[in-house]
């Protein structure tokens, strides 16, 4: 329905979701569309939020050590509940089982409520007179706030927003988004010297 409401047809929201098997990659998509962004700055969006799958293959490729010819397959299931999954197992062989039963259940499933919820969509007509554009934000907020526990993760997290939402009037629709990526490593120079300003403040105490 999210994507419907960014103007995506039943097809097109199908094989989104087929091609991009992670949630906050196709959030992201689809709520920079609905905001009528560009659609190449609305994927590299995307794109930047599913890079974290790439350093889970690493860690899964060396755990399950599949036949070269099964990797890329294997590839398109590597997402956050598949890996957890699967480093949670004791062995190679329950590991595989893990991830591949957690892999082709959940791909399973996410497609086939993707099929329904872009029918139902269909069917309901006009989805921006239900305020169905506005789900794509909402769901993405409401996956995010869970995981932000510790403070740098909180000030990353309003950062980004401000970056958001203060550049949203002067850059064109999508770019915000990119631009809010920046918080992370600024959050965390910003940490930096702050530890080294103390182990400063320490040494000079010592002397």
């Amino acid at each position: 329905m999210t994507s419907a409401g960014s103007g995506l047809t039943v097809l097109q929201t199908c094989v989104l979701s087929l091609l991009v098997f992670t949630g906050a990659s196709q959030f992201a998509l689809v709520g920079a569309l609905a905001a009528g962004g560009n659609p190449f700055t609305a994927a590299a969006g995307a794109f930047f939020l599913g890079v974290r799958n790439a350093f889970y293959g690493l860690r899964l490729s060396q755990l399950l050590a599949l036949p070269r010819a099964v990797r890329p397959l294997a590839a398109q299931w590597v997402i956050d509940e598949t890996t957890a999954v699967t480093l949670a197992q004791p062995t190679r062989r329950a590991a595989r089982i893990g991830f591949t039963v957690t892999g082709l259940t959940l791909y399973t499933l996410w497609n086939l409520t993707t099929l329904l919820g872009a029918l139902g969509a269909e069917a309901l007509g006009d989805t921006r007179a239900w305020g169905l554009d506005a789900a794509g934000p909402a769901v993405f907020l409401a996956l995010l706030a869970p995981m932000l526990k510790t403070a740098t993760e909180r000030a990353v997290a309003a950062l980004a927003v401000l970056l958001g939402l203060g550049l949203l009037p002067v850059l064109p629709a999508g770019v915000p988004v990119l631009a809010a990526g920046l918080a992370a490593p600024a959050v965390l120079y910003l940490k930096g010297r702050r530890g080294d300003g103390a182990r400063d403040d320490v040494r000079e105490g010592d002397r």
